[in-house]
C-alpha cells in the first residue's frame, strides 16, 4: 500500500482504466471529478469512491489529495494540470499533455519549479518485452542500426457515422491520429532505440471530410487527419518510416515495429503482446516469449506475471503508475524519473507541430 492517495478528473474509457489500475496496486483513490457534480456523484457511487467532487476546484482543494490524474479531453489539460502543479499536487496526466508546444513548454517549468513529480501517460512502451528489445539494441547485440519501421492502426473511425469528440480539432488540437496514437509509437520506438526523432516528412490524409455526429445527427466538418505516413530520421541519422490509422479495417489496436541492424533485427507486435521476435542473417530466428524468469532486470520488472500467463493493455498502466509512485515513495524528487516526463510530453508536442508543417510545406522539417 503507497502513503500517497490519488483523485481522478474524468470518468470516460481513460479515468476508469487509471483507477483500475490504482487498486491494483493499493493506491488509495479519494475520488472523482466529472464534468458536472450530478455526474461525479453517479459516478463514484457506480465505481464505489468515497468522494464525488463538485467541481475540479474542490478536487484541487483537498488537501488528503497528493496526485491528480487528469483524464479528460486534450483542451482541458493546460489549464487542469496548471492548477494542480499550483497546488504542489504530484500529476499524472494523459497524453497529449496539452495542446501546442507553447502551453507544454509552460507545464514543465512550471512542474520544475513547483518540485513535484509530473508524468505523461505513455503506458504503451510498458509492455515488458520493449524493456527487453531495448536492452537488446543497447547492448549491442542488434548491431549498428539501418532502419526502423511499423506502424499504429484502429478501425473505430472507419465509417462517416463514427464519432467522437476527437474529430474536432477545438477539442482534440490540429492533429487527431497522430497526436492520438502515433506519439505512442514515436514514444515507444525513442525509448527501445535510445535515440530522438530528429527531422520529418509527414504525408496526412482525412478520408471522411464530414462526418455524422449521432447525438443530434448533425453533419460536421472535419479538419484533422484520419491516417497517415511519416518518414523521420533521428538524432544520429538512423531512418525510419510508421503509417497511423483510424480507419485499417480489422485492425482494432495494433502497434508494430522492427529495428534492423548489422547483426540482427527485433520486431514486436501488440496482437501477440508476449512474444518478441529476433531475426538473424545467418542462422535460425528467435522468438522470445514473455517469462520473468529469463528476461533481462528491466525487462522482468515489468512482467508480474510467470511465462504462460499473458499480460496485455491493463497491465502497461499498472507498470506505468508503479514506477511513478515508487518514485515518489523514494523521495527523491532531483532523481532522474523512469516514467514518461513533461519533457517527454512536451518533446511529443514538438514532433505533432513539426509533422503538421511538413505536410502543409511538403517538406522535410526539424523537430523543435
Amino acid at each position: 500500500m503507497y502513503r500517497f492517495s490519488a483523485a481522478i478528473v474524468g470518468s470516460g474509457f481513460m479515468g476508469t482504466t487509471h483507477l483500475e489500475a490504482l487498486r491494483r496496486l493499493g493506491v488509495r483513490v479519494a475520488g472523482i471529478a466529472c464534468s458536472s457534480a450530478q455526474k461525479a456523484e453517479a459516478e463514484a457511487q457506480a465505481l464505489g469512491l468515497p468522494k464525488a467532487y463538485q467541481d475540479y476546484d474542490e478536487l484541487i482543494a483537498d488537501k488528503s489529495v497528493d496526485v491528480v490524474h487528469i483524464c479528460v479531453p486534450n483542451n482541458l489539460h493546460f489549464d487542469m494540470v496548471k492548477k494542480a502543479l499550483e497546488a504542489g499536487k504530484h500529476v499524472m496526466c494523459e497524453k497529449p499533455l496539452a495542446l501546442n508546444s507553447d502551453e507544454t513548454a509552460a507545464l514543465v517549468t512550471a512542474a520544475r519549479t513547483s518540485g513535484v513529480a509530473a508524468a505523461v501517460c505513455y503506458n504503451l512502451r510498458y509492455y515488458a518485452l520493449n524493456f527487453e528489445a531495448r536492452e537488446l539494441v543497447a547492448s549491442g547485440k542488434i548491431g549498428r542500426l539501418f532502419h526502423i519501421n511499423g506502424c499504429y492502426i484502429q478501425d473505430w473511425l472507419q465509417f462517416e457515422t463514427d464519432f467522437n469528440w476527437r474529430v474536432d480539432s477545438a477539442k482534440g488540437g490540429a492533429l487527431r491520429v497522430v497526436a492520438d496514437i502515433g506519439t505512442h509509437w514515436m514514444d515507444m520506438v525513442q525509448m527501445i532505440s535510445g535515440r530522438k526523432i530528429q527531422k520529418v516528412f509527414a504525408d496526412l490524409a482525412t478520408v471522411h471530410p464530414t462526418r455524422q455526429n449521432p447525438k443530434d445527427q448533425s453533419t460536421v466538418t472535419v479538419d484533422t487527419e484520419d491516417c497517415a505516413n511519416i518518414l523521420f530520421r533521428m538524432d544520429d541519422g538512423l531512418m525510419g518510416s510508421f503509417t497511423v490509422s483510424q480507419v485499417a479495417s480489422g485492425r482494432k489496436n495494433t502497434i508494430r515495429y522492427e529495428i534492423s541492424g548489422d547483426q540482427g533485427a527485433v520486431a514486436w507486435n501488440s496482437e501477440a503482446p508476449d512474444e518478441l521476435w529476433v531475426g538473424h542473417r545467418d542462422r535460425p530466428n528467435q522468438t522470445i516469449v514473455k517469462d520473468p524468469g529469463g528476461l533481462s532486470p528491466s525487462a522482468a520488472r515489468h512482467a508480474s506475471y510467470p511465462g504462460g500467463h499473458a499480460e496485455g493493455y491493463p497491465d502497461t498502466f499498472k507498470h506505468c503508475f508503479r514506477d511513478f509512485y515508487d518514485y515518489l515513495e523514494a523521495g527523491d524528487m532531483a532523481a532522474l524519473p523512469p516514467f514518461p516526463t513533461f519533457s517527454d510530453g512536451h518533446r511529443e508536442l514538438q514532433l505533432c507541430e513539426a509533422i503538421l508543417k511538413s505536410h502543409q510545406q511538403s517538406s522535410w522539417v526539424d523537430v523543435g
